[in-house]
């Protein structure tokens, strides 16, 4: 029988739940997200990503590009320019993507950090000291001339020089930025790290939020919120108190964003819980993949298009775009095509497991620094956060998470990695369940696959699924909290052998391309992974941090396995690898 929630839980509803915080207006530039311009030169298809344009930067204000394109349009029938005239038109009044950047190393980056004394195996300590050295390549820091005149940029301009995923990604992204920092912090480059998270304390004393990236065009969604785990983890380095006092006010700012922005109310069997979803009102494609989200909604009434073009909007906030995770068909069950992406209509077991983690950090802040009232309310919220995701998406008989359908009031019961998160975020009630959730992983298949846990097990074509592994769900699965700290012998082993895995197929694919890249094959001999809207991309952030932990976490018995690496024919895009370095 379900026990109601004790009485805060619903203070709590009441507090966070009900009450909507204004959002900042959509993006109101008529270039870069909205605008003849932006249909015209995107339908046309001048550059191979849609992204291309959107980045590229004015020559004049905004008011004078938009009455040059008038004038050019007036000399065409139905206002429709030929490409040629077009392609004209952006070469006089654009300049190329990247021009908002200088260059900029890392003045705190160093050779030989201690962590790399730490990894046993020759071949990966040197791959360490290249991955170490990547830093250098991925560092940007933006123009004084973004910040002097915003309006001919769509980049948002931040105090602070970043590292950046790199490849198509130039500017600042959210969630990749923890295991960014995180690596960051093992290569001993804290103040890399410490203006990073500054510019995400920037933004939400901006926004109220962190957008998505440092574009104008994502100011309207964010990512899984990690910016409160990015402080724990810059504090545990530095036991800088001051920075902790001052970014606190901040960290609750954001959590209160997803709480009055982000949350629904549920209830089950007459009790009523309150937990969180992607959800992004903006009912336009999204200026970054403009083509592809107006192919793929042709033939749909304008209702259901400005629907779909939300739903992909929040598939965007969630990191995880684009997945059959987030699919619900016509029946409601979890299947269909990416036309019936309804990620606004999911309780993503990931997200809330987050949130918990974020609001028992929250509380350990409070209480480091004598604040012991504000130490108990988000103890408070945790333990409400706990009942609810064991009373809406718990499943006893299989052992695991699972997201819950807010279509069919149901749980969805394929395997993700996202399923053993609660894990990761310790957010269970009872021990019990994490020794059931590694008997659910290990009858689960997915650890049938010599390079990884794939995202999924169905293969939609879409690069959150089959057969691609994503550093950030690998480490989710490795990281301290989650399997290499639970108490039996059987999760540890489980946990070292993903991490010999991972780091393996890293390796052979760095031997074969010299590169390293954002996502894997499950399968083969270190092979990058695929599908979804755009190219595989190089660099890579994440990757480089996660990398950089595991052999931190396990270097004493990691292995590059000694084997020989046969020579293959490189990817076409590993030619283009001097991108990432512009």
């Amino acid at each position: 029988m379900m026990v109601d929630p004790p009485v805060f839980c619903f203070s709590f509803i009441t507090l966070f739940a009900c009450v909507r915080c204004s959002l900042p207006p959509p993006c109101d530039s008529e270039i870069y997200c909205s605008g003849p311009i932006l249909q015209q030169v995107q339908e046309a298809k001048l550059f191979d990503d849609d992204k291309y344009f959107v980045d590229m930067k004015l020559r004049s204000a905004p008011d004078v590009v938009l009455a040059a394109f008038q004038n050019l349009s007036n000399e065409w029938p139905n206002s429709t320019i030929p490409t040629m005239k077009l392609q004209e038109f952006l070469t006089a009044n654009f300049e190329k993507p990247g021009t908002e950047f200088e260059t900029w190393t890392p003045t705190d980056w160093h050779e030989n950090p201690k962590f790399l004394s730490g990894i046993a195996d020759e071949k990966l300590r040197r791959w360490g000291e290249h991955i170490h050295s990547l830093w250098k390549s991925l560092g940007r820091k933006i123009q004084t001339s973004v910040r002097d005149h915003p309006e001919l940029y769509s980049q948002i301009y931040t105090p602070h020089p970043v590292v950046v995923p790199g490849g198509r990604f130039r500017e600042l992204y959210y969630w990749d930025s923890y295991w960014v920092i995180n690596g960051l912090l093992l290569s001993e480059m804290t103040e890399t790290a410490y203006g990073m998270i500054q510019n995400f304390l920037f933004l939400v004393s901006r926004y109220g939020f962190v957008p998505n990236g440092g574009r104008i065009y994502y100011e309207r969604r964010s990512q899984p919120p990690f910016l409160t785990l990015m402080v724990e983890s810059y504090y545990e380095a530095t036991n800088d108190q001051q920075f902790l006092r001052e970014a606190l006010p901040v960290l609750e700012k954001e959590y209160q964003f997803w709480m009055q922005n982000r949350s629904v109310v549920v209830e089950v069997s007459g009790s009523e819980h309150v937990l969180n979803r992607y959800n992004v009102e903006a009912d336009l494609p999204r200026p970054e993949s403009y083509t592809d989200d107006l192919e793929l909604a042709e033939g749909l009434s304008d209702e259901l298009k400005q629907q779909l073009w939300m739903d992909l909007k929040a598939g965007a906030e969630s990191g995880w775009d684009f997945t059959s995770r987030w699919y619900i068909n016509g029946t409601g069950h979890n299947d269909g095509t990416l036309r019936e992406t309804r990620t606004s209509q999911i309780l993503p077991t990931d997200l809330n497991a987050l949130l918990c983690r974020n609001e028992r950090t929250l509380a350990s802040f409070h209480r480091l620094l004598g604040n012991g009232d504000s130490a108990a309310r988000y103890d408070q919220a945790a333990a409400c956060r706990t009942e609810a995701m064991e009373a809406l998406l718990w499943d006893a008989e299989r052992g695991a998470w699972f997201d819950y359908s807010l279509v069919t009031h149901s749980k969805h019961f394929e395997f993700y990695p996202s399923n053993l998160a609660p894990v990761w975020a310790r957010c269970y009630s009872q021990p019990e369940m994490r020794e059931k959730a590694i008997q659910y992983l290990k009858g689960s298949g997915a650890l049938n696959f010599p390079n990884g846990v794939p995202t999924s097990l169905r293969e939609s074509g879409q690069q959150w699924d089959y057969p691609n592994a994503w550093p950030p769900l690998q480490h989710m699965l490795n990281e301290g909290g989650n399997l290499s700290k639970l108490s039996s012998e059987d999760a540890k082993k489980v946990s070292s052998d993903l991490a010999q895995r991972w780091i393996k197929t890293n390796w052979l694919a760095y031997e074969k391309y010299e590169a390293m890249f954002e996502k894997y094959n499950v399968n083969g001999d270190g092979k990058p992974g695929g599908g979804g809207e755009y190219e595989v991309q190089l660099g890579f952030g994440w990757t480089n941090g996660v990398a950089l932990q595991l052999l931190d976490q396990y270097g004493a018995t990691l292995t590059s396995g000694g084997r020989r690496v046969c020579s293959d024919l490189l990817l076409p895009l590993v030619i283009s690898i001097a991108l990432m370095l512009q």
